[in-house]
């Protein structure tokens, strides 16, 4: 008896969709399989479609090489994942679902800055310590600010960037951008952002927010010398991909108290190793730092826009024979 074949490999689990409301389409045939799993190869050659998370290690182009596949659809907005030059090769179309996650990462920097720069976090440790009294009187004493009039420094202008950027301006905060793929925006206009240079960006902005791709232009874009611009109250929010910033200076910069706060959201390796300098922080330079786990554009909302949008991409391609929309290449 022939072995069957499916429409549709799927790298993340069914329960994914449906605990957001989301039915994958009953006129695929779909197999749900683990990146790793040893059936991965065989299954794909024969699949016209691969449904996949932006988030994950690299897929080996070998993976794709004589394969029937004709369309890889990933469920967000970053395609690191994948070789583009062999997906051009092979003749495959890489589509994504952009500007799903806006509003979610656009939640997450405000919330990162308000909980960084009046030290929200610390202030819940402390008081579950015993600290109640001392910590009221350290904040009162300190005089910690709020966002309205802050300068937010906006690095990369995206649809992603433009959100947040808006999120801050809604907040009473001055806007500027730096983005090297796009240095003049009429969008940027529409809201008040002054483009700058990364340079000046850094040394007048209160709240940078990171939202740029990781290219081998933007890898350790933020380190040593970047950070040594950045004002000693400012705080650093990066959202965007793990390299675009120096782990190690990073660290370093904290150690001397050179930053007000940091929030990461993203690593160089994921998950991160015990070894990653900035788990290894201590004392004060430990309380300036907020971690969370790469989710910061996952909401129940972002998911399902994201899902529902891809998984009738895919019913675009394969059952009507359209061509994909938000095809990247």
């Amino acid at each position: 008896m022939p072995k069957k074949t499916y429409d549709v490999v799927c790298l993340r689990p069914e329960a994914d969709f449906l605990k957001v409301g989301v039915t994958p389409p009953e006129e695929l045939s779909i197999i749900y399989i683990a990146p790793d799993d040893e059936k991965l190869n065989e299954l794909v050659k024969q699949a016209q479609a691969i449904v996949m998370p932006a988030v994950g290690p690299k897929l080996d182009s070998s993976l794709f090489k004589d394969s029937a596949v004709r369309l890889v659809q990933v469920t967000g907005a970053g395609v690191d994942r994948l070789d583009k030059a062999a997906m051009e090769e092979f003749g495959i179309a890489v589509a994504n679902v952009a500007g799903g996650s806006n509003s979610a990462l656009a939640e997450y920097a405000v919330a990162c800055a308000l909980t960084l720069h009046r030290r929200l976090a610390w202030a819940d440790r402390e008081i579950r310590s015993g600290n109640y009294a001392a910590v009221r009187q350290n904040m009162i004493f300190n005089n910690l600010q709020g966002l309205v009039g802050l300068t937010v420094g906006v690095v990369g202008l995206g649809n992603i960037g433009l959100a947040v950027a808006k999120a801050f301006k809604s907040m009473g905060c001055e806007l500027i951008y730096f983005d090297p793929a796009s240095p003049n925006s009429s969008d940027a206009d529409e809201i008040g952002a002054l483009s700058v240079s990364l340079n000046k960006l850094l040394e007048v902005s209160d709240v940078v927010t990171l939202h740029v791709p990781l290219l081998k232009e933007t890898l350790n874009l933020i380190s040593v010398n970047e950070l040594e611009l950045m004002k000693k109250e400012a705080v650093l929010i990066n959202a965007s991909r793990g390299g675009v910033v120096d782990e190690a200076a990073l660290a370093t910069s904290l150690t001397k108290g050179d930053l007000g706060g940091v929030a990461i959201d993203v690593y160089s390796d994921e998950p991160p190793t015990a070894s990653n300098p900035l788990l290894l922080l201590e004392g004060e330079a430990s309380q300036r730092i907020l971690f969370t786990p790469h989710i910061a554009g996952v909401t129940r909302q972002a998911w399902a826009y994201l899902f529902e949008t891809a998984w009738n991409n895919v019913v675009r391609v394969l059952k009507r024979s359209e061509p994909a929309l938000n095809r990247v290449y």
